[in-house]
């Protein structure tokens, strides 16, 4: 804070007073600690402007300013705008009114010319997100979602403040009783986000990062903000796993009324919420959005009552869902609707609504609060509701004919595969004529259900249908309801002809995917007779390909070929492609990539659900690593790989009806039946081999199908085979033990364990790009872990605040973890200048985008992050020859030919200029001034001496062949020096640096003392040089705008004075030194470094080490810092 004294005559500290005294800044400490606590603006302002008449106690803010610069801008504005008007006033009042008028009108006039989308957000709000931008260095581009009061606990006392939650930060600003507490987190760094209650917190919530801890509490709404923070989390994350960054959703309707104090991104955000839950409960399409939802009444003609619950609204599904667990779902798709109607109204049954379709069914809705506009929606979306094409119809018709087709296929092919002995033959068909019984049953079992309950998308679900699934579904019905119970079926039936499409597109098309494809589709149950020929191994080829051409993203990852297969032998392939695109993108998410995020996240959701039921086992089994090795394996194929197929295809239908939650119960289930085996366990081969045991005597006596041995079976089986297990009775004890899972918990779940998955996954690719660079680099391992952290950070920045689409097409997930993060010469240039030991004043910038073309290999305007630390490795490691190496070729031109070996004197001017200034604010400063003067005297009389010797037009192939006869500007201007970029030619020197003492060139030798060493330079240039591209070199600055300093004018003294290398006018330049450029004067790296080599100050300043950490640290305080707005300040972090 400033001292009162600080301040210009007119304006007054906002405390009030005189602005002197203890007793005053004692006042005006506490009230700007309570306007902190109390007030949304957050920071209280270290100037500001207040208006007071003689006879008012109260004081009227008029401007604040963070810096005394500003605040005087705001005086003189004022001085030059509204005190002279004031003069003619004689009232007091009358002046204060004017002035609040005055001011009211700008703040009108500004808001006026907002963006019109920030319209929808309310004044209050829009104050706090310009304070926070203010208060936090934060971009317009950073948009605010919401703000909250709350406590930070530093230690164990609480700092109340104020909480920002933008897309991309968590931000937190305190100032109480003179301390100021500044907080900002990336989104992308938190690892964990609890809400928990202690002794020490109270009610609090944890965000974790891989540095720090931070709580938070006293919230007012705790469970509202923790939530908001969830959101924000997830979306980094996703942002994190597949360049999905945050887009406002334009398609939502506008509010009807103003909304107080909430955003409009905080309301998209609630609508996403509710959208999401709103999609997986009903298992409806990704692009479904809810309009609405209301309380009602369903008549359920099947136990004749009325049931409450809620009527969900979207633009193609009417749903409904019973308050009670699993007393009744409804989906109604618009597509089926015929009738809807308003019923008479009577005390038993007010405001009804009757819903007919085209299967003959009618649903009725009752006590609808406003029945008269929720009719007019869905008339509104019957309208926009395209007509239902006769090609598909619903599933009135049965197919038992289709499938009885497709089972005499199967048994032709099982004839066809080999003989059985007579003896297995008989025992075959007893088992085959009790389980055709069996499946009678369970037909007629479906037909009355059908029949009772509706058959179709417009079927009520309710306990009853999922005792039905438990039991197994017929072989006739399982593919007809596999489509219903994922959703499938709404994709394929509004998507027709899609999928022959894709395969038309795709068929033919070579790439990665299909690639792995062809390997992986004879493994796809190879003990299945349907897979053993080109009809069933083309059939899966055309599905997976074409999945892979719809998501790109996805491609083709192992397991989908598994589990496509199993669907091929229930589903056309149509069918089988919807019901994959259900799994892959619903109901399984992120599965099946290249990371396997989704089973990695449900495998800690595994562990976690093991320490809570199992406890005892939980630890045996961490100890073994068990749960990592065996849950991969049955989640990615839904135990299609490690059990029977018969008894597997029983956990693929529950799994259709109940989703994940009903394969994590059945896990529990297996590891509960192994337990006491388990526990007597040596190792995790051990663990291994009684769960696959276990899991290869699962059987279904039920089958209708002949038994098809599992392979793993037919490789593990001992002479003593364990018991077998029936598949209905593991589902059985699943639920009695473990059907306490919720839905709900399980989403809770994956998100904390999706942020856990993900950051452990950036980590482990921080450290494969580490270990790839680290035998190249002269950094340690700590040191390019940091570095590795800054230029992900830049990375992500431009992605927050730059281009998004640029940013993401960057980061190419197929390629190598080194490869995927890549940056632009913008970015570079703010990391070179935070980060080099080169500081270099103004030049800085020029010097990082000489050195970026220098590292941009392949010519794409971007660097990866080995090509940046090579960069910065060049600088900081290595002796003097190979640090002024770097710098000698950051200083050759662009030209459009093959370069030579060295620096013309505009050039060489250029080098000494970059050096005076690298030089500047050094303690030895001045020594270094007076050695480069020397050095650069010494060389410019060499160059003088050695053009006397050149004779150019003879010897145009021998000695330098230095490129100088274009002028550097119009090198630049024209096309042919970006053409040539190619021609370059790198050679590697072979001078012998060595045989060159300091003594062989020392400024006070005679004339033939310096001509001698003039023609050794000569020989010397013989020696290649490493040379660069027209794009490594060419420079943003004219190198013609420095001045060019000749022989006979230049002293030692004269280096130190600014006037001789820094840049003049053109004018006077060519005036001084004439208007043609010197093309003989040359000088080699090879004298430059032997003339270096002379002066101690310099070759102590090039061999001396830099901290790079201390620079990282340095530079994350500044950024950190950046927020701070006053000037004193950002002087005093800068210095």
């Amino acid at each position: 804070r400033r001292h009162p004294a600080d301040f210009p005559e007119s304006l007054r500290p906002a405390a009030g007073g005189d602005g002197a005294g203890g007793a005053a800044a004692a006042v005006s400490l506490l009230v700007g600690t309570l306007d902190v606590v109390l007030d949304s603006s957050a920071r209280v302002a270290p100037y500001r402007i207040l208006h007071q008449t003689q006879d008012s106690q109260v004081y009227w803010a008029v401007a604040c300013g963070s810096s005394r610069k500003e605040i005087t801008k705001h005086w003189e504005w004022l001085e030059n705008n509204l005190l002279q008007t004031l003069s003619i006033f004689d009232n007091e009042e009358d002046i204060t009114t004017f002035v609040k008028g005055k001011i009211h009108g700008i703040i009108a006039e500004e808001n006026k010319n907002q963006q019109p989308q920030s319209e929808e957000d309310p004044g209050k709000f829009k104050e706090a997100e310009l304070k926070m931008r203010k208060q936090f260095g934060m971009p317009e581009v950073e948009k605010l979602v919401n703000y909250y009061s709350c406590s930070y606990w530093k230690g164990r006392v609480p700092r109340q403040g104020w909480l920002y939650l933008t897309v991309n930060h968590l931000c937190f600003y305190s100032f109480l009783l003179g301390k100021e507490v500044t907080l900002v987190i990336q989104w992308v760094d938190v690892t964990q986000l609890e809400k928990n209650a202690t002794l020490l917190f109270p009610e609090c919530i944890k965000v974790s990062t891989r540095d720090s801890e931070l709580y938070f509490s006293m919230f007012l709404n705790i469970n509202e903000t923790f939530k908001l923070m969830e959101q924000l989390a997830n979306i980094a994350m996703r942002q994190l796993l597949d360049n999905e960054s945050f887009l406002e959703d334009k398609s939502l309707p506008k509010p009807r009324k103003p909304l107080k104090n909430i955003s409009a991104l905080k309301r998209d955000l609630d609508a996403r919420a509710k959208n999401e839950c709103y999609r997986a409960t009903f298992r409806l399409p990704k692009d479904e959005c809810l309009d609405g939802h209301t309380d009602c009444t369903l008549w359920t003609p099947f136990n004749k009552m009325h049931i409450p619950g809620q009527m969900f609204v979207s633009n193609n599904y009417i749903c409904f869902a019973s308050k009670a667990e699993e007393a009744c779902h409804l989906i109604i798709p618009l597509r089926e609707v015929t009738i809807v109607e308003k019923a008479d109204s009577s005390s038993v049954l007010p405001s009804p609504l009757s819903i007919s379709t085209r299967s003959k069914m009618t649903f009725f809705f009752a006590n609808l609060k406003d029945r008269d506009f929720l009719v007019q929606r869905i008339s509104d979306f019957l309208q926009r509701t395209p007509s239902k094409k006769p090609s598909f119809g619903t599933f009135s018709k049965p197919c038992s004919s289709v499938c009885a087709s497709k089972c005499r296929l199967f048994v032709g092919l099982l004839t066809e595969a080999g003989g059985w002995l007579s003896s297995d033959v008989l025992c075959l068909i007893l088992l085959l004529i009790i389980s055709v019984a069996k499946e009678k049953m369970k037909e007629e079992s479906w037909n009355i259900h059908f029949f009772e309950y509706g058959r179709g998308m417009c079927m009520y679900r309710t306990a009853k249908t999922r005792e039905l699934v438990q039991k197994g579904i017929p072989e006739n019905l399982r593919g007809e309801l596999w489509l219903l119970f994922s959703g499938a079926w709404n994709e394929m039936v509004t998507h027709p002809g899609y999928y022959a499409d894709l395969v038309e597109k795709s068929m033919g098309k070579y790439n990665l995917a299909t690639e792995e494809i062809e390997r992986d589709l004879h493994r796809s149950m190879p003990e299945h007779p349907a897979f053993q020929n080109e009809l069933g191994i083309a059939a899966l080829r055309r599905v997976l390909t074409a999945y892979a051409f719809r998501n790109p993203t996805i491609g083709y990852c192992q397991a989908m070929n598994i589990v496509t297969s199993v669907l091929l032998l229930y589903c056309n392939e149509e069918e089988a492609f919807w019901l994959l695109v259900a799994l892959c993108e619903r109901m399984l998410p992120d599965y099946y990539n290249t990371r396997v995020v989704g089973a990695l996240v449900d495998q800690g959701i595994f562990e976690e659900l093991t320490r809570e039921y199992l406890p005892q086992l939980s630890e045996k089994m961490q100890d073994l690593g068990v749960i990592s090795t065996i849950s991969l394996s049955w989640f990615l194929t839904l135990f299609l790989s490690v059990m029977p197929f018969e008894s597997a295809v029983v956990i693929v239908d529950c799994f259709f009806y109940e989703g994940i939650k009903f394969i994590l119960q059945v896990s529990l289930a297996i590891l509960d039946a192994n337990m006491e085996k388990l526990l007597q366990c040596c190792d995790e081969g051990e663990a291994m081999t009684i769960l696959g045991r276990y899991l290869d005597n699962v059987v279904n006596r039920q089958s209708v199908s002949p038994p098809i041995p599992h392979l793993h079976a037919l490789l593990t089986s001992g002479d003593d085979p364990p018991l077998e297990i029936d598949i209905f009775e593991l589902i059985k004890t699943s639920y009695e033990k473990f059907s306490n899972l919720k839905a709900d918990d399980i989403e809770q779940m994956r998100f904390k364990q999706r942020l856990k998955v993900i950051q452990s996954l950036e980590d482990t690719a921080k450290k494969s790009v580490v270990r790839a660079v680290s035998g190249d680099i002269g950094f340690s391992i700590e040191e390019l872990e940091e570095l590795y952290v800054v230029f992900k950070a830049k990375y992500l920045m431009s992605c927050y605040w730059g281009n998004n689409r640029a940013a993401a097409a960057r980061r190419d997930q197929s390629l190598p973890y080194l490869e995927q993060y890549r940056i632009d010469m913008e970015q570079f240039k703010d990391l070179f200048i935070s980060l080099t030991p080169w500081s270099c004043g103004t030049h800085t910038p020029v010097l990082a985008g000489r050195l970026f073309r220098l590292l941009d290999e392949n010519k794409d305007s971007l660097i990866n992050f080995k090509e940046f630390v090579t960069g910065m490795s060049g600088m900081y490691h290595g002796d003097l020859t190979e640090k002024l190496k770097v710098l000698y070729k950051l200083h050759l031109p662009p030209g459009d030919m093959i370069f030579g070996l060295c620096l013309s004197k505009e050039q060489f001017i250029e080098l000494c200029k970059t050096l005076y200034n690298m030089f500047s604010e050094d303690p030895v400063e001045q020594e270094l001034y007076h050695a480069i003067a020397t050095v650069a005297s010494l060389l410019l009389r060499i160059g003088e001496v050695g053009k006397k010797f050149s004779n150019r037009p003879m010897k145009k192939s021998e000695d330098c062949k230095t490129h100088n006869t274009q002028d550097p500007v119009s090198e630049e201007e024209s096309p042919t020096s970006e053409q040539s970029q190619n021609s370059a030619v790198e050679q590697q020197p072979q001078a012998d640096h060595e045989d060159k003492t300091p003594g062989d060139a020392q400024p006070g030798k005679t004339q033939e003392e310096n001509q001698t060493l003039g023609d050794g330079a000569g020989e010397g240039q013989g020696s290649p040089l490493q040379l660069l591209s027209d794009d490594e070199t060419k420079d943003d600055m004219s190198m013609s705008s420095y001045s060019m300093v000749s022989t006979g004018s230049l002293q030692c003294e004269d280096i130190a004075d600014d006037t001789v290398l820094v840049g003049c006018e053109g004018g006077s330049s060519a005036a001084r030194y004439g208007s043609t450029i010197d093309t003989d004067w040359s000088i080699s790296f090879e004298q430059i470094l032997a003339s270096m080599l002379t002066e101690t100050a310099l070759v102590n300043y090039f061999e001396k080490k830099v901290n790079i950490l201390q620079k990282i640290k340095d530079q994350k305080k500044v950024e950190r810092q950046f927020s701070s707005s006053s000037d004193y300040e950002l002087s005093s972090v800068s210095g």
